[in-house]
């Protein structure tokens, strides 16, 4: 028997996903911003008060992952319209968006 059967033989291994209370708490983000290299794609998501905003979550990921990413955000934005009516999408804003550090 070869490893590919035997692997699809087992059950799924269950995986225990630890987070404090700030993680399950999430943060706020109303602006993306995605910049990508042939290794990565980068994933910014910021909290944009104009004039300016705050970086809340920076997400690193590889390019086939970024691409799951995208199937499953699409799928689950599908069953949300079938439950609650097609989503509205706003303007995107005309403006240039730059980080500076402190």
């Amino acid at each position: 028997m070869n490893e590919q059967t035997n692997m699809a033989n087992k059950p799924p291994q269950q995986i225990e996903i630890k987070a404090s209370d700030e993680q399950l708490h999430g943060k706020y983000a109303n602006m993306m911003q995605v910049i990508h290299t042939k290794e990565e794609f980068v994933m910014d998501f910021v909290n944009l008060a104009p004039p300016h905003g705050i970086l809340t979550s920076r997400i690193i990921v590889h390019p086939a992952h970024a691409k799951r990413v995208a199937q499953a955000l699409m799928e689950n934005v599908k069953r949300y319209e079938d439950q609650f009516g097609v989503i509205e999408v706003g303007i995107n804003p005309q403006q240039n968006f730059g980080f500076r550090t402190e």
